[in-house]
């Protein structure tokens, strides 16, 4: 019978999560997903002194805004509680023990300033100071000490770590979903810490534990996290427990250069690289980005469909998602994409959405709109009208402002192009026009304006630039008679008699 599939995205509390970890986040959700498994959120806590408070809180709020929710976690006990490493800290003791009755560990009393003189020594003679088989013989360990020694040591309260007794010449041989076979001398490996004398599991011991006690079928994590596949591996070997598959994704690169994105290339390029804003740093949904945007381009950052298809919806991410299909190399990070993907993202969402979301932005912003036009039906109409040329819903008030406030300036070069010498006479004669129709819709004006031109023998180029100047001011915005049907009669008139006083 086949495990059912169990995948675990683990943060540490260090501080806002980087966009990197949202994709890691993001594979893990849809791996299980495809797969009618459970997602599992556990936050790594071991190292207290770099714990920030609110991380936590930041991690979890930036998996639901994104629409990618844990299944088991903080405050979703799926009965593989609790989800804290900190809160599991009396599980570890036993099975760094049990390691050390196996053979599998020992403990290690040497100070900092003992290994810092080896380390030291070894630079001097051009070599790098590996703690492992050829050295451990000569160091204050339970290896070299006879039991009797390290028993006083213990008693006496010596401070002491439980390291990993790495296998001397032995070649390891591991299998990642992504790269491939992975072939590795244990000589090249340092026996790693597992355990601190303040009773606190390093990340190693604890990772193994937990993904082992949870029933983790599927290790997906960031490339970062390869070279500590192989002790990963030997402590399943060495506990005689069955290890998950392990996947690991290739790195989000700078958009230009080498090197992993960081947060200072969002500051010099001015793009966000966290999902919330943190502190100073805007985050993507403050910035004006739509979720579903964020999750369309992290997915094709390091994953390929195969197809030429770029935009998935979560259900279709989720349907056509595979690890085989995710790439070995670092993918870069282009933000013009983003963008591109926001603004699809835009033409899709919901008008009342977008008009609630844009007269909230108003009011933070401090600006007043016309009683008149101040509801969600008016902002809606206009809305539609703009927002195929909007990115973000910031946009909106740069592109349509002259819907609800008439110009009180007009572009100078508009002007100096368009108004004629005969153009205040037109102007005051299509107002007459104007104030004789009942019907102000915009096909019907369309019409009649048309219609006007031409029994009056005028071109197009006369009435229609300067109408557009007199109505929004410059020369911008869509559909001119969709623009006076929507303000209505009265206010268009009224713009087109200001501009002949004004002009």
């Amino acid at each position: 019978m086949t495990k059912k599939v169990r995948v675990r995205f683990a943060p540490s509390p260090t501080g806002p999560l980087h966009i990197g970890g949202v994709r890691t986040a993001l594979f893990n959700y849809l791996y299980a997903k495809k797969h009618k498994g459970d997602f599992i959120l556990r936050i790594e806590d071991t190292d207290q002194n770099r714990y920030v408070e609110g991380a936590e809180q930041y991690i979890i709020e930036a998996l639901n805004w994104c629409n990618i929710p844990y299944d088991e976690g903080p405050g979703k006990d799926g009965g593989y509680g609790p989800y804290r490493q900190s809160e599991r800290k009396e599980l570890y003791q036993k099975y760094a023990d049990s390691l050390i009755e196996k053979g599998h560990a020992y403990y290690a009393f040497d100070t900092n300033e003992n290994l810092d003189f080896h380390r030291k020594d070894h630079e001097e003679k051009g070599k790098t100071f590996i703690y492992n088989y050829h050295n451990r013989l000569k160091l204050s360990n339970s290896l070299s000490l006879s039991p009797e020694e390290t028993k006083a040591k213990l008693q006496a309260g010596e401070e002491y770590v439980i390291r990993f007794k790495t296998p001397q010449d032995s070649e390891l041989h591991l299998t990642d979903l992504i790269r491939g076979d992975i072939k590795i001398d244990t000589n090249t490996l340092d026996d790693k810490v597992l355990f601190k004398s303040d009773g606190m599991p390093t990340y190693h011991l604890a990772n193994i534990v937990d993904d082992h006690l949870m029933d983790i079928t599927h290790v997906i994590r960031g490339e970062e996290w390869l070279p500590s596949l192989a002790l990963h591996q030997q402590l399943y070997d060495a506990f005689g427990w069955e290890a998950p598959k392990f996947a690991h994704l290739p790195l989000i690169m700078k958009p230009v250069g080498k090197g992993k994105l960081s947060k200072r290339d969002g500051e010099k390029m001015g793009f966000p690289v966290f999902p919330l804003t943190w502190n100073d740093s805007i985050g993507y949904r403050e910035a004006g980005y739509f979720p579903e945007a964020v999750t369309n381009f992290l997915a094709l950052l390091g994953w390929n469909p195969g197809t030429e298809q770029e935009i998935f919806s979560l259900e279709e991410l989720i349907s056509t998602f595979s690890l085989e299909r995710v790439n070995k190399s670092g993918a870069r990070f282009d933000p013009d994409k983003t963008k591109w993907y926001n603004q699809h993202y835009m033409q899709i969402q919901d008008n009342t959405v977008l008009a609630n979301a844009f007269m909230l932005h108003m009011n933070t912003k401090g600006i007043t709109l016309p009683n008149d036009k101040n509801n969600a039906e008016f902002v809606k109409l206009v809305v539609d009208l703009i927002k195929e040329r909007a990115t973000f819903v910031k946009d909106f008030w740069e592109l349509g402002n002259y819907f609800f406030l008439a110009p009180s300036e007009y572009d100078e070069k508009a002007v100096k192009k368009q108004w004629k010498e005969d153009t205040a006479s037109i102007m005051g004669q299509l107002v007459s026009h104007l104030e004789g129709l009942d019907d102000f819709g915009s096909q019907n004006l369309e019409t009649q304006v048309k219609q006007w031109i031409t029994e009056n023998e005028l071109s197009f180029g006369k009435v229609m630039p300067p109408l557009r100047l007199v109505i929004v001011g410059e020369m911008k915005g869509p559909h001119i008679f969709d623009i006076m049907a929507l303000i209505g009669k009265t206010d268009s008139i009224n713009r087109i008699k200001t501009a002949l006083s004004l002009l």
